[in-house]
């Protein structure tokens, strides 16, 4: 399979639609109300796990487009920045499920039924008693927080491409 040299309007449109929804992700996030025991969802939460959900298919549809359709590294870089790159997208790509995935995890173990917009019952992913579900639960805000940091990385990385080094690194993703 040979590598494309830019990315196409496919991989364009799903990585500004996921930059969106996780604005807007975070966004609910930090406007929810605390947890405590026995709470059931509001309206935050289940638009903060319809949304999770949403983040979750629209990644795993990115994921499988770059699977089959790689991009070569700019061809300008040096190899310490071609594998820095590659890492911190590859590390995006996984914080992006783990926040995702931990998140709806942490919802079945509150035994909390939850439905995608108000419209359809996502299933429960384990039994609410699960302590393997519990931990990963209580991970979602660290990971939260480990996204948030590899995506200002990500962001400062590429604001010094298009600013300092003038190079065509971030012009190859903007619409």
């Amino acid at each position: 399979m040979s590598k494309e040299l830019h990315y196409g309007v496919p991989a364009k449109t799903l990585h500004w639609l996921i930059v969106a929804l996780l604005i807007v992700q975070y966004f609910i996030g930090w406007l929810m109300p605390d947890i405590h025991r026995g709470m059931q969802p509001g309206t935050a939460m289940m638009f903060h796990v319809s949304f999770g959900v949403t983040i979750l298919v629209v990644m795993s549809a990115r994921f499988l487009w770059r699977l089959a359709h790689p991009v070569a590294p700019e061809s300008s870089l040096s190899p310490w920045h071609r594998a820095s790159s590659e890492a911190v997208h590859w590390l995006l790509y996984l914080l992006v499920f783990a926040v995702t995935l931990s998140g709806w995890f942490f919802a079945t173990t509150r035994g909390w039924t939850i439905r995608l917009f108000g419209v359809i019952d996502l299933p429960m992913l384990t039994a609410a008693t699960s302590p393997v579900a519990r931990a990963i639960g209580r991970w979602h805000e660290t990971l939260e927080w480990m996204l948030l940091a590899f995506v200002a990385l990500h962001l400062l990385a590429a604001l010094v491409h298009l600013l300092v080094y003038r190079d065509r690194v971030m012009v190859r993703m903007l619409p």
